[in-house]
């Protein structure tokens, strides 16, 4: 029996509660061992749902329970969940999370901590959602160098700059569209300002480099200013305007990143990625060009990622720890990505 914990009963959290409890009989089939979720930590109370009984609003039962083997962290932000987050690793817990805030900004702490106690943190759903994208990294793409990591990393910008570029539809009216439709939070700051591309861009650099990339360190330009005569001038020069994430090896090794409004060609596997849907490009030294695509949010894709490393975790093939980041020496440089030529930033 696999027991699991979860933090934060919002649209991800109770996402991971469904997939597990309603896909019991799957993951048997294929893992051969019984996942149950046993606590749900939540400030709030859910009497009408089905799983009233297992609500509880005190960490300490969850961090003295040593049945409770993995940790699914679904609150987000740096605080609470920070502080949670370490006590689980710190109680010899598997901890899994989405929290691409917390991954980007406290990564190199967390990862130390969970080696400390044998145990992992494991964030497949912090970058793209439900599309894989870190474990390909991490393992398939292990013999590789990353010579390019780019791409689409945020549905709600991808939907506006579609609206406005398809629509002839002002920024002003494209977001509240996004926001009608439940794409856009009603304080969609981290989302049009490039910080939510930009987390999650820092966590791509630091595994393409192997070190830590703190995203204060990216430049990131959002797409509050861009408008729809900037986007009659992109079909003109035959591009569409998306808001991308970049990492990309240069001359000497140097690793240029950046987050911008760019203007994308017709002749790249990202300009027909539209409305809500993210993609990234990866460029590896012997694969070559490949490309991950689909909904880069939403409460199921997002949770089948969760599970993804809950079963991991439980059967004990996820990374060790040495493919995770460290602090980065000196002699790793980065960059910004407005320094190579024909950047196509805007």
């Amino acid at each position: 029996m696999v027991n699991v914990a979860v933090l934060g009963y919002g649209v991800v959290g109770s996402g991971v509660v469904e997939v597990i409890e309603e896909n019991r009989e799957v993951l048997m089939r294929r893992t051969g061992q019984t996942f149950r979720i046993k606590y749900i930590l939540d400030i709030r109370d859910f009497p009408q749902s089905p799983y009233a009984d297992l609500f509880i609003k005190d960490f300490s039962v969850i961090e003295k329970d040593p049945s409770v083997s993995i940790v699914v962290e679904a609150i987000g932000g740096q605080g609470v969940a920070f502080e949670l987050t370490k006590r689980a690793l710190a109680a010899g817990k598997t901890v899994v999370t989405p929290n691409k805030e917390l991954v980007s900004a406290k990564g190199v702490e967390l990862f130390a901590l969970a080696a400390q106690n044998n145990a992992e943190y494991l964030y497949e759903a912090s970058v793209g959602g439900g599309i894989p994208i870190i474990r390909p990294l991490q393992n398939c793409l292990a013999a590789n160098e990353l010579n390019e990591i780019s791409g689409i990393l945020n549905g709600t910008t991808n939907y506006i700059l579609t609206q406005m570029e398809q629509s002839n539809t002002s920024f002003t009216d494209a977001l509240m569209q996004a926001q009608a439709l439940g794409y856009a939070e009603q304080n969609p700051e981290a989302d049009i300002s490039g910080k939510d591309t930009c987390r999650k861009t820092s966590i791509l650099a630091s595994l393409a480099l192997g070190s830590y990339v703190a995203p204060e360190e990216i430049h990131t330009v959002g797409i509050e200013d861009v408008t729809t005569a900037d986007m009659a001038l992109a079909k003109e020069l035959g591009c569409r305007i998306k808001l991308l994430g970049r990492v990309v090896k240069g001359k000497n090794g140097v690793y240029h990143l950046g987050v911008s409004p760019t203007l994308v060609p017709e002749d790249s596997p990202l300009y027909s990625v539209n409305d809500v849907f993210n993609a990234l490009i990866v460029k590896g030294s012997a694969s070559g060009e490949l490309m991950f695509r689909g909904r880069g949010a939403g409460k199921l894709p997002t949770a089948s990622a969760v599970v993804a490393d809950v079963i991991d975790a439980a059967r004990q093939t996820s990374p060790r720890p040495w493919f995770s980041w460290s602090e980065r020496a000196e002699n790793v440089p980065v960059a910004d990505v407005r320094d190579l030529p024909h950047a196509y930033m805007i």
